[in-house]
């Protein structure tokens, strides 16, 4: 089902979560049990990661950021398969345009529609490693170009011209920032990207992570004005340590409000840490939820274990 439908059809509260793949190499039996942990909340949708050789902020297992550059992580689409059919659950892929080409792309969405699988999110990808491309070959310099090949398939269209093609039918997911993309010059410049998005074939966005709901709101206020319609689902982040105090604002260029920070950095263990997270996340959601958002979108990555804390939490508050 696609992810768009889900949201329609949904009756109340629902609660969506973002993986990782295992590294290279790696056994996929943890990332298994992390989606197992999952399934007691039912997430209609599980967003999978995706990397081309890049440079990237990987989460380590004390919840600090470390910046690598890695070779082309696999694993996305084999967990996609398993995630829709072992677990019956609407996996959503992450389709970059950095280090991929459009010819690239396009094969990528075509194995993708062979599996059955129906929803993407389009994302521009981080942009300071540069794959060589060849002359022969094209590419999507931002998340709108990407947006738009993803349509144009959805139409029949593709880039070489073919004879009896079937169209696909990709859900499009998109980022937002309600914090501002830190490329972009401002707010309202930010917000008239995701209006493009939109006009481009876009069906929902998911927000950048954040810890001061005000931001949210208004930002969701600016695009309704902007003419925006499609759903915009807050992604939400449980801290888990001390050190995300300050790799998170550098890896992704949100703020963490004086509150939080101060009662992390007061706790004297990890457990206290994760604790302080933990009751963070859950004033966020509930107050989310009051506000009528009924679709929270969590960065789980791996560690599942502060999440499923949460929606006990959740379910007896608010669920």
């Amino acid at each position: 089902m696609k992810v768009i439908e889900h949201i329609e059809r949904a009756t109340g509260p629902m609660v969506s979560v973002e993986i990782i793949p295992p590294r290279r190499g790696g056994s996929a039996q943890k990332i298994h049990q992390a989606i197992e942990s999952l399934q007691p909340f039912n997430p209609p949708f599980i967003d999978v990661t995706s990397h081309s050789a890049e440079i990237i902020w990987e989460e380590m297992s004390d919840g600090s950021f470390k910046k690598r550059i890695k070779r082309k992580s696999p694993g996305t689409f084999g967990l996609c398969a398993a995630i829709k059919y072992k677990y019956n659950i609407d996996p959503v892929p992450h389709i970059l345009c950095a280090g991929f080409t459009r010819e690239e792309t396009e094969d990528a969405l075509i194995e993708l529609n062979y599996l059955g699988i129906e929803n993407i999110l389009a994302i521009k990808g981080d942009a300071k490693y540069r794959k060589p491309i060849a002359a022969d070959r094209s590419v999507n310099n931002y998340a709108s170009d990407l947006v738009s090949q993803v349509n144009r398939m959805n139409q029949g269209k593709y880039l070489d011209e073919l004879i009896d093609v079937t169209p696909t039918e990709f859900c499009i997911g998109v980022a937002a920032y309600p914090e501002k993309h830190f490329e972009s010059p401002n707010k309202k410049f930010d917000v008239s990207i995701l209006k493009k998005k939109q006009d481009l074939g876009a069906h929902y966005a998911v927000t950048q992570m954040f810890f001061n709901n005000e931001h949210y709101y208004e930002y969701v206020r600016q695009a309704r004005e902007a003419g925006i319609t499609i759903p915009i689902i807050p992604g939400l982040k449980i801290l888990t340590s001390k050190s995300q105090l300050s790799s998170i604002p550098r890896a992704f260029h949100v703020d963490i409000p004086e509150e939080i920070t101060e009662k992390m950095l007061a706790a004297k263990t990890r457990e206290e840490e994760v604790k302080v997270g933990i009751e963070w996340a859950l004033k966020q959601s509930v107050d989310l939820l009051e506000k009528g958002i009924n679709n929270l979108h969590y960065y789980v990555m791996q560690n599942t274990s502060p999440f499923t804390t949460l929606m006990e939490h959740l379910k007896a508050r608010a669920l």
